[in-house]
């Protein structure tokens, strides 16, 4: 009797981890896509732009918003899903990859639609763009969720 209750233990807790699996890798998906179209979409909107200044407001509430977005993913790994803070970085860095190799694919996409000059300059863009956002991407999260944590243990 003992036995059969600790299967199914074990049976509720994989459910559970793989229910936890599927959370985070869904918002790592979702956050990525917000990268995604932010970049594609204030990147227009500044095409379009009349000014130089414009061009520049544009970027900068691209920015801003990405800002909000990794913010927003870094708090909801760590509070709502409790991820340790090493965690939280590694899913919030693997976001911020998934956008920047999104927008790499869309780069290429357009160099092939418009015939760039510098093909080999945008395929190394598929592993350069991620990379290059990633790594710092994951020392801010790391900080940032290390810091949250500290600030729950003290209130």
């Amino acid at each position: 009797m003992l036995f059969a209750g600790a299967s199914q233990f074990r049976r509720w807790a994989a459910r559970m981890n793989a229910s936890d699996h599927q959370r985070w890798l869904r918002t790592v998906i979702i956050v990525g896509v917000v990268y995604l179209v932010v970049g594609i979409a204030f990147g227009t909107f500044a095409g379009w732009s009349a000014s130089h200044q414009m061009v520049v407001t544009w970027r900068l509430l691209a920015f801003l918003l990405s800002a909000v977005a990794f913010a927003v993913h870094i708090g909801y790994e760590h509070f709502r899903l409790g991820n340790s803070p090493r965690i939280t970085a590694s899913h919030a860095s693997a976001a911020v990859a998934l956008g920047a190799f999104a927008l790499a694919v869309a780069a290429n996409v357009h160099g092939q639609w418009v015939g760039s000059s510098h093909p080999r300059l945008l395929a190394f863009a598929l592993v350069a763009w991620p990379a290059l956002t990633a790594v710092p991407a994951f020392v801010v999260a790391l900080v940032a969720a290390a810091g949250l944590g500290l600030r729950r243990r003290s209130t």
